[in-house]
């Protein structure tokens, strides 16, 4: 079989699978963990009580044991530790340490392991630095990909989370706020977070009073830091209110310092538009949409790609959100952005127009609500492009890769929070003739397993 027509059947399944995985179609949104409190408690199953040696990390953070012959994943445990652990199937509950592998470092909150938030404070800097890297390495070795330059991984501070998803309940006439446990629907109250921005840590308190003032026994409640403020969104069972019950809300809002209240999908109140920056250039972003967690990582990514991209004219930023990338890529170049999400692009289209308007020196950005999962841009349309750049949710962007291993485009920068899914897109790239020159991890989820990367393909 000829390597085009094994890649024309390669890439028809791609675009089947995304075609059948409308899931896929959500913009990732990297809060702090919060299992869904909807989910149905399923019985326990009856626990064995075993020795187990650890001997790596799983993806998702927990430490992996080989139990007669079948792998069971063990929260707060780290490669060498030998654990006496309640095992139910393959999940494991630590019981004790018998031996502390040389790994392990003490996790500097004290919440940690009842929290969910955060499943990697345990792990000493080097080998949490080392891991993080390694998931990337091990991916593309996966996919068929050896000696690819992954670089060390860009670290960011943990105080940095500029965004937070609470979960927010009822119990005995008090509010609790705070994250959910691991895999459970029980909150854990918290009146602080080592990983949230100072600004965000510093209006928990109003933002706790804000929750109470809301009528629901239990909901969703983010808070997003900006530039000038605090954008809050909450969503789930909310009766409206009136009156005297609206008008303390709105005041708790103003009081925690909220330039906007979204409440299941509505605006209660806006006292300012809130501003994000993208390398300078300020945006209004949708409530609830998507944006990076935290600025520093932001700037780490923004900053990659602008390098990789350096002398393109003219870029296409598939996946694009709100503006991240095309605004700053449009400082130097003509850029067309696409995105499912018609808020987005309307923001990115409304700061474009605004930074123009202002004197910025910014092209027009060409911005267009598209579905890149079911109409993802054909090979074709690409052609008027030297450079793309595409940034999908973590399920990857198998029918948008496909269509550009088919182009003639010179230049790809993909960007990815998944490195199995980037691995998975790489492949396709690679089947059309492109060749991954690097990879750069950079860690903006920090004590979280999440990694984000940057790769860059060329043709040819």
């Amino acid at each position: 079989m000829t390597r085009q027509r094994a890649f024309s059947r390669f890439a028809m399944l791609a675009t089947f699978l995304v075609n059948r995985s409308k899931a896929a179609k959500t913009k990732r949104k990297f809060h702090l963990a919060r299992s869904s409190r909807h989910r149905p408690k399923k019985a326990a199953a009856p626990a064995t009580r075993v020795v187990a040696a650890i001997s790596a990390i799983g993806a998702d953070g927990d430490g992996v044991a080989i139990i007669d012959g079948a792998r069971v994943f063990v929260p707060m445990t780290a490669p060498g530790d030998v654990a006496e652990i309640d095992r139910r199937g393959d999940r494991g509950t630590l019981v004790s340490l018998i031996e502390e592998g040389g790994r392990r470092a003490s996790p500097p909150c004290p919440l940690y392991g009842a929290c969910g938030g955060c499943s990697l404070q345990h792990l000493t800097r080097d080998y949490y630095r080392d891991w993080k890297r390694a998931r990337i390495v091990d991916a593309l070795k996966r996919e068929g990909f050896d000696g690819v330059d992954v670089g060390p991984v860009v670290e960011t501070p943990a105080a940095s989370r500029r965004r937070a998803a609470f979960a927010v309940g009822r119990q005995e006439g008090r509010t609790l706020f705070g994250f959910n446990r691991r895999r459970s629907s029980d909150i854990v109250d918290i009146d602080r977070c080592l990983v949230l921005h100072p600004d965000l840590q510093a209006r928990l308190a109003g933002l706790r009073v804000l929750a109470g003032k809301i009528d629901a026994s239990a909901f969703d409640f983010s808070a997003t830091l900006c530039d000038n403020g605090l954008d809050v969104v909450a969503s789930g069972n909310i009766r409206p209110l009136a009156g005297p019950g609206l008008s303390v809300l709105i005041e708790a809002a103003r009081a925690a310092g909220a330039v906007r209240l979204t409440l299941n999908d509505e605006t209660l109140v806006q006292f300012a538009p809130p501003i994000v920056s993208f390398d300078g250039i300020p945006v209004t972003p949708p409530a609830g949409g998507f944006l990076q967690a935290s600025r520093e990582g932001e700037a780490a990514l923004i900053a990659l790609v602008k390098t990789a991209a350096a002398g393109a004219r003219k870029v296409a930023d598939l996946f694009s959100g709100c503006g991240a990338f095309a605004l700053p890529l449009a400082t130097r170049a003509t850029v067309s952005a696409y995105d499912c999400d018609r808020a987005a692009i309307e923001a990115l289209a409304g700061a474009a127009a605004d930074a123009q308007r202002a004197g910025m020196k910014i092209s027009p950005v060409r911005a267009e609500a598209r579905d890149l999962f079911e109409r993802p841009l054909a090979a074709g349309e690409l052609k008027a492009f030297d450079a793309v750049v595409f940034d999908p949710p973590r399920a990857g962007a198998e029918a948008q890769a496909a269509e550009i291993a088919r182009s003639a485009v010179p230049l790809v920068v993909g960007v990815s929070c998944n490195p199995s899914s980037f691995a998975r897109d790489a492949a396709i790239l690679k089947a059309g003739g492109y060749t991954l020159s690097q990879a750069t991890p950079v860690d903006q989820f920090v004590y979280a397993a999440h990694v984000e990367l940057v790769g860059i393909f060329r043709k040819g």
